[in-house]
């Protein structure tokens, strides 16, 4: 069963999201509403299916996704003056 915890909530409850994880599968966070972490257990997880585990691996076997862009952060601190 997933479940779904804000991040306050799985912040001071971690041991439980981690519990959770182990005996009930992925657990996700949510950040104003929306999913942005999922706590998964290794024994869970599709790289501990992989014959070496590796990250990396489990990374390059992902599907591919084409024109995505990301978006530009700026940065809201004034610009520093170099060489004066």
């Amino acid at each position: 069963m997933n479940s779904t915890w804000q991040v306050q909530e799985a912040k001071n409850r971690f041991s439980e999201v981690i519990a959770r994880a182990l005996t009930d599968g992925p657990q996700t966070v949510t950040r104003h509403g929306r999913p942005v972490v999922r706590v998964v257990s290794v024994s869970h997880s599709p790289a501990s299916e992989k014959s070496d585990g590796g990250f990396a691996r489990f990374l390059l076997q992902a599907p591919r996704v084409d024109g995505l862009v990301a978006p530009v952060r700026r940065s809201r601190k004034a610009p520093q003056k170099l060489g004066d």
